[in-house]
Protein backbone atom coordinates (compact mmCIF):
# COMPACT_ATOMS: atom_id res chain seq x y z
CA UNK A 1 0.00 0.00 0.00
CA UNK A 2 3.02 2.41 0.45
CA UNK A 3 3.73 2.53 -2.87
CA UNK A 4 -0.09 3.33 -3.72
CA UNK A 5 0.26 6.23 -1.15
CA UNK A 6 3.44 7.34 -2.67
CA UNK A 7 1.34 7.32 -6.09
CA UNK A 8 -1.18 9.61 -4.70
CA UNK A 9 0.77 12.76 -3.58
CA UNK A 10 1.42 14.09 -6.12
CA UNK A 11 -2.18 13.72 -7.57
CA UNK A 12 -3.55 15.17 -4.92
CA UNK A 13 -1.32 18.26 -5.53
CA UNK A 14 -2.28 18.23 -9.50
CA UNK A 15 -5.70 18.03 -8.30
CA UNK A 16 -5.78 20.93 -6.15
CA UNK A 17 -3.31 23.24 -8.77
CA UNK A 18 -6.10 22.70 -11.83
CA UNK A 19 -8.61 23.70 -8.84
CA UNK A 20 -7.18 27.28 -8.82
CA UNK A 21 -6.37 27.54 -11.93
CA UNK A 22 -10.06 26.63 -13.14
CA UNK A 23 -11.25 29.31 -10.68
CA UNK A 24 -9.25 32.17 -12.46
CA UNK A 25 -11.64 33.69 -15.40
CA UNK A 26 -8.71 33.98 -17.53
CA UNK A 27 -8.49 30.31 -17.86
CA UNK A 28 -11.47 29.92 -19.61
CA UNK A 29 -10.58 32.53 -22.44
CA UNK A 30 -8.66 29.59 -24.07
CA UNK A 31 -11.76 27.40 -24.46
CA UNK A 32 -9.76 24.26 -26.08
CA UNK A 33 -7.41 24.29 -22.46
CA UNK A 34 -9.97 25.15 -20.11
CA UNK A 35 -11.57 22.13 -21.77
CA UNK A 36 -8.65 20.34 -21.34
CA UNK A 37 -8.40 20.73 -17.71
CA UNK A 38 -11.51 20.37 -16.79
CA UNK A 39 -10.90 16.75 -18.30
CA UNK A 40 -8.29 16.23 -15.99
CA UNK A 41 -9.85 17.59 -13.09
CA UNK A 42 -12.90 15.00 -13.30
CA UNK A 43 -10.32 12.22 -13.83
CA UNK A 44 -8.42 13.49 -10.90
CA UNK A 45 -11.60 14.23 -8.91
CA UNK A 46 -12.07 10.50 -8.82
CA UNK A 47 -8.54 9.33 -7.40
CA UNK A 48 -9.21 12.54 -4.57
CA UNK A 49 -12.37 10.95 -3.38
CA UNK A 50 -11.05 7.23 -3.45
CA UNK A 51 -8.21 8.52 -1.49
CA UNK A 52 -10.56 10.45 1.20
CA UNK A 53 -12.53 7.20 1.39
CA UNK A 54 -9.31 5.19 2.37
CA UNK A 55 -8.13 7.67 4.78
CA UNK A 56 -11.72 7.63 6.36
CA UNK A 57 -12.51 3.62 6.23
CA UNK A 58 -8.40 3.27 7.34
CA UNK A 59 -8.54 6.03 10.46
CA UNK A 60 -12.11 4.00 11.45
CA UNK A 61 -10.29 0.77 11.45
CA UNK A 62 -7.13 1.79 13.17
CA UNK A 63 -9.17 3.71 16.12
CA UNK A 64 -11.60 0.48 16.64
CA UNK A 65 -8.03 -1.59 16.92
CA UNK A 66 -7.06 0.84 19.59
CA UNK A 67 -9.99 0.69 21.49
CA UNK A 68 -11.07 -3.51 20.85
CA UNK A 69 -8.65 -4.19 24.15
CA UNK A 70 -11.16 -2.27 26.36
CA UNK A 71 -14.51 -2.39 24.76
CA UNK A 72 -15.96 -5.05 23.59
CA UNK A 73 -18.15 -3.25 20.81
CA UNK A 74 -15.39 -2.12 19.14
CA UNK A 75 -13.54 -5.99 18.98
CA UNK A 76 -17.18 -6.51 17.58
CA UNK A 77 -16.86 -4.41 14.70
CA UNK A 78 -12.92 -4.42 13.96
CA UNK A 79 -13.71 -7.12 11.25
CA UNK A 80 -16.10 -4.93 9.24
CA UNK A 81 -14.10 -2.12 9.47
CA UNK A 82 -10.97 -3.79 8.24
CA UNK A 83 -12.70 -5.28 5.46
CA UNK A 84 -14.21 -1.59 3.99
CA UNK A 85 -10.43 -0.43 4.52
CA UNK A 86 -9.63 -3.24 2.50
CA UNK A 87 -12.18 -2.71 -0.13
CA UNK A 88 -11.16 1.30 -0.12
CA UNK A 89 -7.54 0.14 -0.94
CA UNK A 90 -8.46 -1.64 -3.92
CA UNK A 91 -10.93 0.76 -5.01
CA UNK A 92 -8.08 2.95 -4.69
CA UNK A 93 -6.01 1.20 -6.17
CA UNK A 94 -7.90 0.98 -9.40
CA UNK A 95 -8.37 4.54 -10.29
CA UNK A 96 -4.26 5.03 -9.55
CA UNK A 97 -4.23 2.95 -13.05
CA UNK A 98 -3.99 5.56 -16.00
CA UNK A 99 -7.04 6.22 -18.06
CA UNK A 100 -7.18 6.39 -21.77
CA UNK A 101 -7.49 10.79 -21.54
CA UNK A 102 -9.62 10.64 -24.45
CA UNK A 103 -12.40 9.10 -22.40
CA UNK A 104 -14.50 12.24 -21.61
CA UNK A 105 -14.56 12.95 -25.71
CA UNK A 106 -17.25 12.87 -28.15
CA UNK A 107 -17.33 10.40 -30.46
CA UNK A 108 -17.47 9.88 -34.91
CA UNK A 109 -18.91 6.62 -35.55
CA UNK A 110 -18.67 5.36 -39.25
CA UNK A 111 -20.40 2.40 -40.30
CA UNK A 112 -19.58 0.87 -43.48
CA UNK A 113 -21.00 -1.93 -45.64
CA UNK A 114 -18.89 -4.89 -46.32
CA UNK A 115 -19.17 -8.05 -47.88
CA UNK A 116 -22.87 -9.41 -48.68
CA UNK A 117 -24.50 -6.68 -50.72
CA UNK A 118 -27.33 -5.70 -50.08
CA UNK A 119 -28.19 -7.87 -46.93
CA UNK A 120 -24.44 -6.07 -45.15
CA UNK A 121 -26.17 -2.28 -46.19
CA UNK A 122 -29.60 -3.71 -44.23
CA UNK A 123 -27.15 -4.67 -41.60
CA UNK A 124 -25.62 -1.76 -41.63
CA UNK A 125 -28.90 -0.10 -40.69
CA UNK A 126 -29.32 -2.21 -38.24
CA UNK A 127 -26.17 -0.86 -36.43
CA UNK A 128 -26.76 2.59 -37.27
CA UNK A 129 -30.38 1.87 -35.36
CA UNK A 130 -28.70 0.21 -32.57
CA UNK A 131 -26.03 3.43 -31.74
CA UNK A 132 -28.68 5.78 -32.18
CA UNK A 133 -30.84 4.05 -29.48
CA UNK A 134 -28.23 3.47 -27.17
CA UNK A 135 -27.37 7.04 -27.45
CA UNK A 136 -30.74 7.83 -26.22
CA UNK A 137 -30.95 5.38 -23.26
CA UNK A 138 -27.30 7.19 -22.13
CA UNK A 139 -28.55 10.60 -22.48
CA UNK A 140 -26.29 11.76 -25.64
CA UNK A 141 -27.30 13.52 -28.57
CA UNK A 142 -26.46 11.95 -32.17
CA UNK A 143 -26.37 13.50 -35.15
CA UNK A 144 -25.83 12.12 -39.33
CA UNK A 145 -23.15 14.16 -40.53
CA UNK A 146 -23.13 11.56 -44.20
CA UNK A 147 -25.39 8.52 -44.94
CA UNK A 148 -25.36 6.71 -48.47
CA UNK A 149 -28.52 4.48 -48.51
CA UNK A 150 -28.91 1.60 -50.37
CA UNK A 151 -31.59 0.44 -52.88
CA UNK A 152 -33.48 -1.18 -49.99
CA UNK A 153 -33.17 1.56 -47.62
CA UNK A 154 -29.96 -0.17 -46.12
CA UNK A 155 -26.69 1.94 -45.95
CA UNK A 156 -23.86 1.91 -47.84
CA UNK A 157 -21.92 3.84 -45.28
CA UNK A 158 -22.95 6.47 -42.29
CA UNK A 159 -21.44 8.69 -40.22
CA UNK A 160 -22.92 10.13 -36.89
CA UNK A 161 -21.67 12.45 -34.07
CA UNK A 162 -22.33 10.95 -30.80
CA UNK A 163 -22.07 13.96 -28.20
CA UNK A 164 -22.68 14.33 -24.04
CA UNK A 165 -24.61 16.93 -23.10
CA UNK A 166 -22.32 18.92 -21.11
CA UNK A 167 -19.29 18.08 -19.05
CA UNK A 168 -18.82 14.36 -17.84
CA UNK A 169 -16.29 12.22 -15.83
CA UNK A 170 -14.08 10.65 -17.78
CA UNK A 171 -16.18 7.14 -16.51
CA UNK A 172 -19.32 8.24 -18.49
CA UNK A 173 -17.83 9.86 -21.56
CA UNK A 174 -19.01 8.77 -24.80
CA UNK A 175 -15.54 7.91 -25.97
CA UNK A 176 -14.80 5.48 -23.05
CA UNK A 177 -17.90 3.66 -24.20
CA UNK A 178 -18.43 3.46 -28.02
CA UNK A 179 -14.25 3.59 -28.83
CA UNK A 180 -14.78 -0.68 -28.44
CA UNK A 181 -17.11 -0.68 -31.29
CA UNK A 182 -14.47 -0.49 -33.42
CA UNK A 183 -14.29 -3.50 -35.86
CA UNK A 184 -15.87 -5.77 -38.07
CA UNK A 185 -19.47 -6.73 -36.76
CA UNK A 186 -20.65 -9.98 -38.40
CA UNK A 187 -24.06 -11.15 -38.73
CA UNK A 188 -25.75 -14.30 -39.30
CA UNK A 189 -29.71 -14.50 -41.17
CA UNK A 190 -32.03 -15.29 -43.31
CA UNK A 191 -31.63 -12.58 -45.85
CA UNK A 192 -34.84 -10.84 -47.17
CA UNK A 193 -33.55 -11.27 -50.72
CA UNK A 194 -33.23 -15.06 -50.00
CA UNK A 195 -36.05 -17.12 -51.00
CA UNK A 196 -34.89 -20.19 -49.82
CA UNK A 197 -34.47 -19.52 -46.29
CA UNK A 198 -31.15 -20.34 -45.91
CA UNK A 199 -28.71 -18.60 -43.40
CA UNK A 200 -26.40 -16.27 -44.64
CA UNK A 201 -23.27 -14.46 -43.43
CA UNK A 202 -21.86 -11.10 -43.89
CA UNK A 203 -20.80 -8.42 -42.61
CA UNK A 204 -20.26 -4.35 -41.58
CA UNK A 205 -17.09 -2.53 -40.24
CA UNK A 206 -17.06 0.14 -37.77
CA UNK A 207 -14.93 2.90 -36.94
CA UNK A 208 -14.82 4.87 -33.63
CA UNK A 209 -13.03 7.92 -34.08
CA UNK A 210 -12.33 10.74 -30.86
CA UNK A 211 -13.67 14.03 -32.00
CA UNK A 212 -11.03 16.87 -31.47
CA UNK A 213 -12.90 19.47 -29.37
CA UNK A 214 -12.54 22.10 -32.45
CA UNK A 215 -10.55 23.36 -35.12
CA UNK A 216 -7.94 24.63 -33.25
CA UNK A 217 -6.83 21.44 -31.66
CA UNK A 218 -5.78 19.89 -35.36
CA UNK A 219 -4.83 22.62 -37.17
CA UNK A 220 -4.96 21.54 -40.92
CA UNK A 221 -3.40 23.61 -43.82
CA UNK A 222 -5.02 24.49 -46.42
CA UNK A 223 -2.39 23.88 -48.80
CA UNK A 224 -2.62 20.61 -47.59
CA UNK A 225 -5.72 19.75 -49.24
CA UNK A 226 -7.17 19.12 -52.56
CA UNK A 227 -10.98 19.53 -52.54
CA UNK A 228 -13.15 18.33 -55.45
CA UNK A 229 -17.09 18.77 -55.40
CA UNK A 230 -19.53 16.85 -57.42
CA UNK A 231 -23.06 16.14 -57.67
CA UNK A 232 -24.73 14.32 -54.68
CA UNK A 233 -26.36 11.02 -56.03
CA UNK A 234 -29.07 8.81 -54.01
CA UNK A 235 -29.65 4.89 -53.95
CA UNK A 236 -29.11 3.34 -57.19
CA UNK A 237 -27.05 6.17 -58.37
CA UNK A 238 -29.71 8.81 -58.84
CA UNK A 239 -29.53 12.08 -58.85
CA UNK A 240 -30.89 14.30 -55.55
CA UNK A 241 -29.27 17.28 -56.12
CA UNK A 242 -28.88 19.44 -59.44
CA UNK A 243 -25.81 21.39 -57.94
CA UNK A 244 -22.42 20.21 -57.39
CA UNK A 245 -23.08 20.00 -53.67
CA UNK A 246 -20.70 17.12 -52.47
CA UNK A 247 -17.82 17.53 -51.48
CA UNK A 248 -14.37 15.03 -51.38
CA UNK A 249 -11.56 16.34 -49.40
CA UNK A 250 -8.29 14.65 -49.71
CA UNK A 251 -5.64 15.55 -47.64
CA UNK A 252 -2.53 15.59 -49.23
CA UNK A 253 0.18 14.62 -46.72
CA UNK A 254 -1.30 11.53 -45.23
CA UNK A 255 -3.58 10.14 -48.38
CA UNK A 256 -6.96 10.63 -46.17
CA UNK A 257 -9.58 10.93 -48.38
CA UNK A 258 -13.15 12.20 -46.53
CA UNK A 259 -16.96 12.86 -48.69
CA UNK A 260 -19.89 13.97 -47.65
CA UNK A 261 -22.97 15.15 -49.83
CA UNK A 262 -25.57 15.14 -46.99
CA UNK A 263 -26.76 18.48 -47.25
CA UNK A 264 -28.15 20.67 -49.77
CA UNK A 265 -25.12 22.96 -49.00
CA UNK A 266 -21.67 22.79 -50.59
CA UNK A 267 -20.34 25.25 -47.20
CA UNK A 268 -22.07 22.75 -44.83
CA UNK A 269 -21.02 19.51 -46.69
CA UNK A 270 -17.27 20.81 -46.96
CA UNK A 271 -17.84 21.91 -42.73
CA UNK A 272 -19.11 18.05 -42.47
CA UNK A 273 -15.96 16.63 -44.33
CA UNK A 274 -13.79 18.91 -42.00
CA UNK A 275 -15.12 17.85 -39.14
CA UNK A 276 -14.41 14.03 -40.13
CA UNK A 277 -10.81 14.81 -41.44
CA UNK A 278 -9.97 16.31 -38.24
CA UNK A 279 -10.92 13.09 -36.16
CA UNK A 280 -9.30 11.18 -38.30
CA UNK A 281 -5.96 12.83 -38.01
CA UNK A 282 -6.04 13.23 -34.74
CA UNK A 283 -6.68 9.50 -34.23
CA UNK A 284 -3.94 8.51 -36.51
CA UNK A 285 -1.67 11.06 -34.31
CA UNK A 286 -2.88 8.89 -31.29
CA UNK A 287 -1.96 5.94 -32.58
CA UNK A 288 1.34 7.09 -33.32
CA UNK A 289 1.64 8.21 -30.11
CA UNK A 290 0.59 4.65 -28.51
CA UNK A 291 3.18 2.78 -30.88
CA UNK A 292 5.73 4.73 -28.94
CA UNK A 293 4.77 4.57 -25.43
CA UNK A 294 4.03 0.76 -26.19
CA UNK A 295 2.54 -0.44 -22.76
CA UNK A 296 0.40 2.62 -21.48
CA UNK A 297 -2.48 2.37 -23.97
CA UNK A 298 -1.50 -1.66 -25.88
CA UNK A 299 -5.02 -2.53 -24.33
CA UNK A 300 -7.31 0.03 -25.75
CA UNK A 301 -5.47 0.32 -28.94
CA UNK A 302 -5.85 -3.34 -29.23
CA UNK A 303 -9.78 -2.89 -28.43
CA UNK A 304 -10.30 -0.61 -31.83
CA UNK A 305 -8.33 -2.62 -34.40
CA UNK A 306 -10.86 -1.84 -37.28
CA UNK A 307 -10.07 -4.47 -38.99
CA UNK A 308 -10.86 -7.16 -36.13
CA UNK A 309 -13.55 -9.38 -36.07
CA UNK A 310 -15.42 -8.55 -32.32
CA UNK A 311 -19.07 -9.53 -32.77
CA UNK A 312 -21.31 -11.90 -33.82
CA UNK A 313 -25.07 -11.12 -34.48
CA UNK A 314 -27.11 -14.49 -34.75
CA UNK A 315 -30.90 -13.65 -35.28
CA UNK A 316 -31.89 -17.05 -36.01
CA UNK A 317 -30.84 -17.79 -32.25
CA UNK A 318 -31.68 -14.55 -31.05
CA UNK A 319 -27.74 -14.46 -29.75
CA UNK A 320 -25.29 -11.86 -28.98
CA UNK A 321 -21.58 -12.99 -28.89
CA UNK A 322 -18.49 -10.69 -28.32
CA UNK A 323 -15.33 -12.38 -29.63
CA UNK A 324 -13.13 -10.37 -27.46
CA UNK A 325 -14.52 -10.87 -24.00
CA UNK A 326 -16.36 -13.90 -23.92
CA UNK A 327 -19.62 -12.17 -23.53
CA UNK A 328 -22.64 -14.00 -25.11
CA UNK A 329 -26.52 -13.49 -24.60
CA UNK A 330 -29.87 -14.29 -26.12
CA UNK A 331 -31.65 -10.56 -26.22
CA UNK A 332 -30.03 -9.68 -29.68
CA UNK A 333 -33.44 -7.91 -30.39
CA UNK A 334 -33.27 -6.03 -27.15
CA UNK A 335 -29.57 -5.41 -28.04
CA UNK A 336 -30.52 -3.90 -31.77
CA UNK A 337 -33.02 -2.01 -29.96
CA UNK A 338 -30.39 -0.28 -27.73
CA UNK A 339 -29.73 -2.30 -24.52
CA UNK A 340 -26.19 -2.33 -25.94
CA UNK A 341 -24.76 -1.41 -21.75
CA UNK A 342 -23.84 -4.92 -20.84
CA UNK A 343 -21.86 -5.68 -23.71
CA UNK A 344 -20.30 -2.45 -23.48
CA UNK A 345 -19.66 -3.14 -19.94
CA UNK A 346 -17.55 -6.46 -20.62
CA UNK A 347 -15.24 -4.77 -22.35
CA UNK A 348 -14.52 -1.79 -20.15
CA UNK A 349 -13.78 -4.54 -17.56
CA UNK A 350 -11.70 -6.62 -19.58
CA UNK A 351 -10.05 -3.33 -20.81
CA UNK A 352 -9.99 -2.40 -17.30
CA UNK A 353 -8.42 -5.77 -16.37
CA UNK A 354 -5.94 -5.74 -18.50
CA UNK A 355 -4.75 -2.39 -17.53
CA UNK A 356 -4.41 -3.27 -13.95
CA UNK A 357 -2.42 -6.28 -14.94
CA UNK A 358 0.02 -3.76 -16.69
CA UNK A 359 0.03 -1.96 -13.31
CA UNK A 360 0.80 -4.67 -11.20
CA UNK A 361 3.45 -6.18 -14.16
CA UNK A 362 5.09 -3.12 -13.93
CA UNK A 363 5.71 -2.67 -10.51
Amino acid sequence: MSETLDAVGPLLAEHADIEARLADPAVHADAVRARTLGRRYAELGRVVAAYRAWEQAAGDAEAAQELAADDAAFAEELPTLRRTAEEAAAVLHRVLVPRDPDDARDVLLEIKAGEGGEESALFAGDLLRMYLRYAERRGWSTEVLDATQSDLGGYKDVTIAVKSRGAVAPEDGVWAHLKYEGGVHRVQRVPVTESQGRIHTSAAGVVALPEADDATEVEIDPNDLRIDVYRSSGPGGQSVNTTDSAVRITHLPTGLVVSCQNEKSQLQNKEQALRILRARLLAAQQEQAAAAASQARRSQVRTVDRSERIRTYNFPENRIADHRTGYKAYNLDQVLDGDLEPVVRSAVEADEAARLAEAGAAR
